[in-house]
């Protein structure tokens, strides 16, 4: 276990933004995972739980307590079971997959983070959610001061949330299994459409593991949603803010609103979310309430390349992603009467 004080979080989060912990411990083992717990329990101090950091806002402030870095290693494949330690990076996770020819996460390739952060925020794209595949969680209960082990269904997974994300004093992710599909190195069904188009096949149809994979990092990149240090458009959370799920009523609303704003021949996007609600596009109420690619003039702006995607071009602050952000939301409320929620974890600020 590695201990350093008045550490600096910033490096540790793609956004690049936050300002420093009393204490940042660096957890290599799920035993050293749960005495840093028990520790800053025992202690009363609080404890913010670090993965890749790329679903953290954190404030210039800093954070008043204990980081904790969970920095575990450990993949084992038992036929098509997959289980990830924690700390193991996501994105290298779904290569190894696609290279044991197992399909079901391969089109969440190229996501940045770490194993443990999926199941928490349901980690989802291009047709895929995590929960879709994951067996069981490992997790450290701080409450009973105990690991357990929850299967999918007790993990109550829903669009980006979770058990986890609903109570997040109270578990700490250790492990997280996955059930994948030897479909022969075809990939699962291609559900989603952009996906289907580029790949040129219908959706639900099946193609090789591998181009799946590719096609859906070069989406990605071209969205600026891989990280790459020299590349400003990367330096985000990904998408900053979820896909609002309404009612029939609110959509109907919505659609209203649309109309009246951009012409009688407008039609929103819409997808099914479930009886009797239906999801929208986070990105294109943004783009319509005139936020486009590359808004803004500060350090921290809409990227070049997706309207979701808020950056810190080199030189922000917290406070300058969140001035931002609140435009945005603002903006978005006023023209569509739609209040965005935000997706990244936020530590010591709000919007």
């Amino acid at each position: 276990m590695h201990v350093l004080h008045d550490a600096p979080l910033a490096p540790l989060t793609t956004f690049r933004l936050g300002g420093p912990a009393l204490r940042l411990v660096t957890a290599e083992t799920d035993a050293e995972v749960i005495d840093a717990v028990r520790e800053a329990d025992d202690s009363g101090t609080p404890l913010l739980v670090v993965g890749g950091g790329s679903n953290l806002v954190i404030g210039d402030k800093g954070f008043q307590g204990t980081a904790l870095r969970i920095a575990t290693r450990g993949v084992e494949l038992r036929g098509t079971t997959l289980e990830l330690a924690a700390g193991e990076v996501w994105s290298d996770a779904v290569a190894r997959s696609v290279e044991a020819g197992l399909a079901g996460i391969e089109c969440l390739a190229g996501i940045p983070g770490s194993a443990g952060a999926t199941p928490i925020q349901n980690v989802g794209a291009y047709g895929q959610e995590v929960s879709a595949t994951i067996s069981e969680v490992v997790a450290y209960d701080r409450r009973a001061g105990e690991t357990v082990t929850l299967s999918n269904e007790e993990c109550d997974f829903s669009y980006r949330h979770s058990r986890f994300k609903a109570d997040p004093e109270r578990y700490v992710v250790l492990r997280v299994r996955f059930e994948l599909a030897d479909a022969g190195g075809m990939s699962a069904p291609i559900k989603y459409a952009e996906t289907a188009r580029v790949l040129g096949v219908e959706p639900g149809d099946r193609v090789p593991l591998d181009r799946a994979r590719e096609t859906v990092l070069k989406l990605r990149a071209g969205k600026g949603m891989v990280l790459d240090a020299d590349d400003h458009d990367t330096w985000s959370a990904g998408s900053f803010f979820t896909n609002p799920i309404l009612t029939e009523e609110q959509f109907s609303a919505f659609q209203e609103r649309a109309r009246e704003r951009l012409g009688e021949g407008v039609e929103p996007p819409a997808y099914p979310a479930g009886e009797g609600r239906r999801k929208t596009s986070a990105a294109w109420l943004i783009d319509k309430a005139g936020y486009t690619k590359g808004y803004g003039t500060g350090p921290a702006r809409i990227s070049t390349k997706h309207t979701l995607a808020l950056t810190n071009r080199g030189e922000a602050t917290t406070e300058d992603l969140l001035a931002l952000a609140r435009e945005v939301v603002a903006g978005v409320r006023e023209a569509f009467g739609i209040t965005l929620v935000n997706e990244p974890v936020m530590v010591g600020v709000g919007l």
